[in-house]
């Protein structure tokens, strides 16, 4: 998705403090007003006779200042009003969408709601979450995921007719290469391909439709209400991360969210090794 341009350095401050929690850009406005306050009524140094460049710098700096007060803590507030309002819009959205399972709950969002909904869902499972405020082409990343000291991306596509192909998953499969990170994930309102879900398997990125988002909104959900752990220990792991311990929770099927079960190869290169099946095998075969 392309984003707006920006065109003053007031709006970078404002995008900037926006990513911060709102109450940090409360206390960024209290503490510029009172650093740049007392250097505005800070008494006059005396300087030498004839140092003009001396004088000038003072004056100039004490005018910044006396203007700066004002108009530095004013970005900051409303850095801090579109965080608050940010996280207002993220809780609401993510209410509508555990209300219900019908599929026009995630079509009749915006794209920027759906991204928003889709960070939150992140969030809620431990993750910490950055949103791709930059101008221009967002190359194929919509959010920027960190957890355990590991990066990962998402790609985030709400496509209502058209099923989500091979390309956007090459996208950030490309974009994880060079940005180094450990993990993709490629979130839809929709469905994916069977090309796109071959390209995925085996590799460290995870597909999640239409119907696993909601499973794992409700999960979060859930897990935000009742203080049980949070569903990507349970439902969505980290790409890459282990699945074969003995004591790992069941993962959620990755084409139809259902609770997988541990089963072991009888045959084939991989005879003898564990892995997580679908519950709902032979009709889903799904794997991990």
């Amino acid at each position: 998705m392309a984003r707006r341009k920006k065109s003053s350095p007031a709006e970078d401050l404002i995008d900037l403090v926006a990513l911060l929690p709102w109450y940090v850009g409360v206390v960024l406005a209290v503490v510029a007003y009172v650093v740049l306050h007392r250097i505005a009524m800070a008494p006059l140094v005396a300087f030498k006779p004839g140092d003009v460049s001396g004088a000038m710098v003072g004056g100039v700096g004490r005018g910044l200042a006396s203007v700066g007060q004002y108009i530095l803590p004013l970005l900051c507030l409303a850095g801090a009003a579109i965080s608050a309002w940010r996280r207002r819009t993220r809780i609401s959205l993510l209410d509508s969408a555990t209300r219900s399972d019908a599929p026009s709950v995630l079509n009749g969002m915006s794209w920027r709601e759906f991204e928003m909904l889709v960070g939150e869902s992140f969030r809620l499972q431990g993750y910490a979450v950055e949103e791709n405020h930059t101008p221009g082409p967002d190359d194929g990343v919509d959010l920027v995921l960190r957890k355990s000291g590991e990066r990962y991306l998402v790609q985030c596509k709400q496509w209502r007719a058209l099923k989500v192909g091979v390309p956007v998953v090459r996208e950030l499969y490309g974009a994880m290469a060079a940005m180094g990170a450990a993990g993709g994930f490629v979130v839809t309102s929709g469905q994916f391909t069977s090309e796109a879900q071959e390209f995925a398997n085996g590799r460290n990125l995870r597909l999640i439709d239409g119907a696993k988002l909601h499973h794992l909104l409700r999960q979060a959900e859930a897990a935000k209400s009742t203080g049980q752990p949070k569903p990507e220990r349970s439902a969505e792991r980290a790409p890459g991360s282990d699945t074969g311990s003995a004591n790992a929770p069941a993962p959620s099927c990755p084409k139809c969210a259902q609770t997988m079960v541990r089963r072991t190869a009888k045959k084939g290169a991989n005879a003898g090794q564990q892995f997580w099946g679908c519950s709902d095998y032979p009709r889903c075969r799904g794997t991990a």
